[in-house]
């Protein structure tokens, strides 16, 4: 399953404050950054609207690059997989509602799915979350 729309990171203002100002954790699989949240580089129609009700979240993105596999089917796969993780880690938790999550995928991480989200969780746990 996907993640909710509420919960995507998207846009290149986002991702490229979280190259620059993101606090990075390194694994052998993948990287992860986490930084606070800036709603302000959000688009327009992805902004929270909290005066109408709807709660802010944890926003995630998952980069995976075409070093990691060549084809596309695999790559989205990886992406479905991690975005389901991720929803199903974040998707109670509101303490952390003010924070972004990207994850980078390294080349070798397509060769199995269990140890990739072993180390998506440790990375998380490290991350404090």
């Amino acid at each position: 399953m996907v993640l909710p729309t509420s919960m995507r990171l998207r846009g290149h203002r986002c991702f490229d404050y979280l190259y620059r100002k993101g606090q990075r954790f390194h694994g052998t699989l993948m990287t992860l950054r986490k930084a606070s949240a800036m709603p302000r580089l959000l688009r327009s129609e992805s902004r929270p609207l909290e005066d109408q009700g709807q709660a802010a979240v944890c926003r995630c993105a998952v980069v995976i690059s075409s070093k990691v596999s060549k084809r596309a089917v695999i790559r989205n796969r990886l992406r479905r997989r991690l975005h389901d993780h991720l929803r199903q880690h974040f998707e109670q938790s509101f303490q952390h509602a003010n924070t972004w999550v990207l994850i980078s995928l390294k080349p070798g991480a397509a060769i199995s799915e269990a140890p990739m989200l072993e180390e998506c969780d440790r990375l998380l746990q490290q991350a404090g979350y």
